[in-house]
This record gives C-alpha cells, structure tokens and sequence, in this order.
C-alpha cells in the first residue's frame, strides 16, 4: 500500500477534522502519501482531490465541521457512477480509503467494496448520534452532549426567572441518546425519546403535580423522533392543561458545530490512527470504533444493519431523579 485517501460524508460532527489530522499525519509518518478526497462521494466522482502534506492539517485539530467537507450524493447511487468514483481512484494510484461517516457512508462504501474489492476501505464512525453498533462512543457525540448541555443551563436561568416550562428540543431523529444523557445531565423533568412510547397524559400529571409543589420553574427535553410529534407538538397539547407559561426551544444544529472537546479530539485521532493501521495489516470493509477503551473492528454490514440501544435504567434514573 503506497497511498491512502480519507473523506468525510454525511452530516458533519465536531472531531473529524481530528481524524482526518491523525490519517494524514499517521500514512505519511509510515512512508505512505496522504491524499483528501472533498466533498465525500460526490468528490471522489468529480475527482476532487487533494494531495495532502503534514502541513495540510496544521492547526486543524481544534475546529469543528470538516476541511474537507461533505455531501450528499445521488450519483453515487448508481453503477455509473460508482465506477467513475473507481476510474478516480485507480487514476490516483489510490490502495486503501478511510471513510468518516455514519450508516450512509458505511453503506455507500459497502456497494461500491463489492464492485471493486481491490481498493480497501475502512471506517470511522463520525456521527453525533452515537447509535452505531460496535462502538461505545461516535465522533461528535461528546461535543454534541456537551453544547446541548451548556444550551440547556443557560435556557433553565430564564425559566426559573420567569417560572416557565421549557421544552428543548434536542437532535436524534433515531436515537434518543442525546436526549437522555443531557436531560439526566441538566436535572430535566421529564426525557422523551424515539425508543420509548411518549405518554403526553403522564407527563401533564407529573408536571402539574410539580407546579402544586411549588417548583416554579421545569425542563423537558424531547428528541426530534420522539413519536408524540416533537416538542411544538407536545407543548400544544400541555399547553392544555397545564398552568405553567410553556416555551418551546428548538437546539438544532448548533449541536453539530463548535470546537471539539478534549477526549473529542483524543478519540477521534486513536480512530484515525486505528484506521490507517488496520489498512496496512491487511482490513477492509470494517468499521474503527473503541468499545471498554479498546480499539474494536466490526463489519460494515454489522454496523448498518445494528443500533446501539438505549439502557433502561436510563430511563429510570430519569424518572428517580427528576
């Protein structure tokens, strides 16, 4: 192996440019040429590619989204245009390709692996959802927590002030890990998620319960896939009946920017390590993730195919703790 690329697809998560530092800086420290493939799969169709120095990633570790950008590709979808995306890549001299993504990049690259098995591809799990099977933690998934969580401390300042009920809506159309880390983390009244059944009479019960105890002020913090509809939805509904001023913020994707956080960056560049690692001894078509501290492969079927699933005593704690 002589030359590895690496590209970011899909939504964009704080740390990949950490990644994308370490798979850089790591091929050309093992005698490999380095080489950035912008835009994602639509990028290695048009050919954009971008030859890449140790300097290229200088004082790129700290910023969030992604130097080499990313995008959606229907081309991609199709033979033709996988083929071209090939043509490319065997232009170039290319051997092996990191993909950082989540079930799209990884399934993308798993189509276009068994047409053309002779480029390796290894993954690295860049979501903030951190729903991917074979991996305790994703890229971009501290971060996200994180900002969400400072968004949330700063909302309930102005909720005690006014004695208002707030709903934050969080990210995780699939998965509610995002909801549940940072409501537990914020102290949230109630935490409502995609993998649980939202009972809107239940909540109204317990947030009116709370107003008869004085508690002047409540957070519930909803995941966008929650199956009630969505945070607008279930406030109206609460609105009803509930005699506390309600308030509807809506986070969104100011959870997917931002600097990275300190085991963001450290995680993030052990996967892109990892990564190029597992090319030169050989791997293809598994996914870099770290389960108990450890570096962990699992393959890109087993990745796309599982989720990763919420504990319940989550959940409980939720209830305990509110």
């Amino acid at each position: 192996m002589k030359k590895i690329a690496v590209f970011t697809s899909g939504g964009d998560a704080p740390g990949m440019n950490a990644c994308i530092r370490a798979v850089v800086r790591t091929s050309i420290s093992k005698g490999l040429q380095a080489v950035g493939i912008r835009r994602g799969f639509q990028g290695m169709i048009e050919g954009d590619f971008w030859e890449m120095q140790p300097y290229s990633v200088s004082n790129t570790i700290q910023l969030g989204g992604t130097i080499l950008r990313s995008a959606r590709s229907q081309d991609f979808r199709t033979k033709e245009g996988r083929q071209k995306a090939y043509d490319n890549l065997k232009a170039q001299g290319i051997d092996g390709v990191v993909a950082i993504g989540g079930d799209g990049t990884f399934t993308g690259a798993s189509i276009f692996m068994q047409e053309h098995p002779d480029i390796a591809m290894v993954g690295c799990p860049g979501t903030i959802d951190n729903d991917l099977y074979g991996t305790d933690y994703t890229i971009g998934y501290d971060t996200a927590i994180n900002t969400a969580m400072d968004a949330i401390d700063n909302i309930k300042d102005t909720a005690n002030a006014h004695d208002r009920l707030f709903f934050v809506e969080v990210m995780g159309r699939d998965a509610g890990f995002i909801a549940l880390n940072v409501g537990l983390a914020t102290g949230a009244e109630a935490v409502l998620v995609p993998e649980s059944r939202t009972d809107v009479k239940s909540l109204i019960d317990t947030l009116n319960a709370n107003y008869s105890k004085k508690k002047n002020s409540s957070i519930v913090v909803v995941a966008e896939g929650d199956d009630a509809g969505g945070a607008f939805k279930i406030a109206e509904e609460v609105k009803k009946h509930c005699p506390y001023e309600t308030k509807v913020t809506v986070l969104g994707h100011v959870q997917r920017g931002g600097r990275p956080t300190c085991i963001e960056r450290v995680r993030a560049s052990r996967m892109g390590l990892a990564a190029v690692n597992a090319l030169l001894d050989g791997k293809s078509g598994v996914m870099i993730g770290e389960i108990k501290g450890e570096t962990a492969y699992t393959p890109f079927e087993n990745a796309i195919k599982h989720h990763n699933e919420i504990n319940p005593t989550m959940l409980e704690m939720v209830e305990i703790l509110a």
